[in-house]
């Protein structure tokens, strides 16, 4: 979705949460246009605009040229490729992949680094090229009525390209659903190999950050673990239709 501000009710993308009715249009204003207060009466409180979240939006830690996603190995193939910057020979480039944007939807899939072949949490930073190549020819990895003309259709899509998307409950620190989706990025062949060998600039180990994050969590101290979160932002990939954003 665009990394541009969400819009109000009217003008909501198609399945974002509306504003509450009565929300003034203009932020500072009186709900009512032209209306003044009287002299000596107090002026007319004003209801903030609360931002709202598109129900399917793409967030991530990203700059003008790369975007950071993020994937849960075992420490035979998640340290190796942390040390060497690449993913080793042993990384399966014919399977399909799964990326994640966001850092606490991967928390939610590898538990905090704690299931079993998961335990090694990698940060990888790939071009943002790649990325939107990947996006524009991607479908869905289900069928949508709002999206496909048919179920026909949709396996067509599915049989014309390398690339999957997932729509999931983005999560909050505790891992408790949120009422708005995050994106999950299937790759399988040329895409998956391009991904591996192209694409990726750089693979951190941020375990260790994890478990911090983590630790603080269990401890009570949601305030200093949110601190910790990695940033992430509306990423500006435009309208998606054939994903269903």
């Amino acid at each position: 979705m665009s990394a541009l501000p969400a819009a109000r009710a009217a003008h909501a993308a198609p399945g974002a949460t509306p504003a509450p009715a009565g929300t003034p249009a203009t932020p500072g204003t009186s709900a009512t246009p032209g209306a003044s207060a009287a002299p000596g009466a107090s002026a007319t409180p004003v209801t903030p605009v609360t931002p709202v979240t598109p129900t399917r939006q793409i967030r991530a830690a990203h700059t003008g040229t790369t975007v950071t996603v993020y994937q849960a190995y075992s420490p035979a193939l998640g340290l190796p490729a942390a040390r060497d910057g690449r993913f080793p020979p042993a990384w399966k480039r014919e399977r399909m992949t799964w990326i994640k944007p966001s850092f606490l939807w991967m928390m939610y899939r590898c538990g905090w680094a704690t299931k079993a072949g998961q335990e090694t949490v990698l940060a990888v930073e790939i071009t943002r090229a790649g990325f939107d190549r990947a996006l524009a020819g991607a479908c869905l990895s289900h069928y949508a009525p709002r999206v496909h003309a048919d179920r026909d259709a949709w396996k067509e899509s599915v049989r014309g390209t390398y690339a999957r998307v997932q729509w999931d409950p983005e999560r909050d620190p505790h891992l408790n659903p949120l009422p708005y989706r995050s994106l999950q990025l299937g790759l399988s062949g040329p895409l998956s190999r391009a991904y591996a060998d192209e694409w990726t600039l750089s693979i951190r180990d941020v375990t260790p950050l994890v478990r911090e994050i983590h630790g603080l969590l269990r401890s009570g101290d949601t305030g200093a673990a949110r601190a910790l979160l990695p940033v992430e932002t509306p990423y500006p990939a435009g309208p998606l239709p054939h994903l269903g954003a």
